[in-house]
């Protein structure tokens, strides 16, 4: 009883304290100016920056002809070993192989990626001239993608350079990146949609990453048939990690 007239109590104060003006309250019908507004006003403003997404059924076969839009000649496709086997890769390799674009495969990403492992993929994109970079695979293998495409557009940048402080310098990432068609394989992580690449950083045994607007992929790719692929611990830390979202 006690708990129910403290809630009633609460809501009147709330009534008591709400904004009484025509436009915010139903003292409208009492005419203009019958009722000011007492409540202080504040300036909110909020911006929702994200990638252009795509999603449906099989469009992932669509890719090859998002590339030769972009007018791809050398592609940079990344993923992992186990992937590199599953019906994913391979549906995103046909398309490209069917629009008669030219790729190469980096499958060494790994799953819970490091420094160690985000600079050799970086060194594989310094090693090509690649105009387009399409990650098919989860969220460490987005994030690696992006790491790649980032420093292989600023080949004189040292790696601690972009990478958020105090760990690393945190600098401004001022040139242009190529484009990044991410495809994501599973759910949870929203790294298609994201300027940010997570890593652990091996000499400190820390989780740091880097952040940039221009980290943020050009395209994601959202094919739910790639979720069937998936093992089903995969699956269910997909689900957790859409709860930890949702929790945050």
């Amino acid at each position: 009883m006690a708990a129910r007239d403290r809630v009633v109590h609460l809501l009147r104060q709330l009534e008591r304290a709400a904004c009484r003006c025509p436009a915010h309250s139903n003292t409208f019908h009492q005419g203009v100016g019958a009722a000011t507004c007492t409540v202080r006003k504040t300036d909110y403003a909020f911006e929702m920056a994200s990638s252009n997404i795509r999603y449906g059924e099989g469009v992932s076969r669509e890719i090859g002809m998002d590339l030769q839009n972009l007018g791809a000649r050398n592609v940079c496709v990344m993923t992992d070993k186990n992937l590199s086997r599953l019906p994913p890769v391979k549906t995103v390799l046909e398309s490209l192989v069917t629009n008669g674009v030219q790729y190469k495969v980096y499958d060494g990403v790994r799953v819970e990626p490091t420094d160690t492992s985000f600079k050799d993929a970086i060194s594989f994109a310094k090693n090509d001239s690649f105009d387009v970079f399409v990650a098919v695979g989860g969220g460490s293998v987005i994030d690696t993608c992006k790491a790649a495409n980032l420093y292989a557009s600023h080949p004189d940048a040292d790696f601690l350079d972009f990478v958020n402080a105090p760990i690393g310098k945190g600098k401004p990432v001022t040139g242009a990146l190529k484009p990044l068609i991410a495809v994501p394989t599973t759910a949870g992580t929203g790294s298609e949609t994201t300027g940010v690449a997570i890593f652990d950083f091996e000499p400190l045994k820390a989780k740091t990453g880097i952040a940039s607007r221009a980290l943020r992929p050009t395209l994601g790719i959202v094919d739910p048939t790639h979720t069937l692929s998936m093992p089903e611990r995969v699956a269910a830390n997909s689900g957790f990690d859409v709860l930890w979202w949702v929790k945050d």
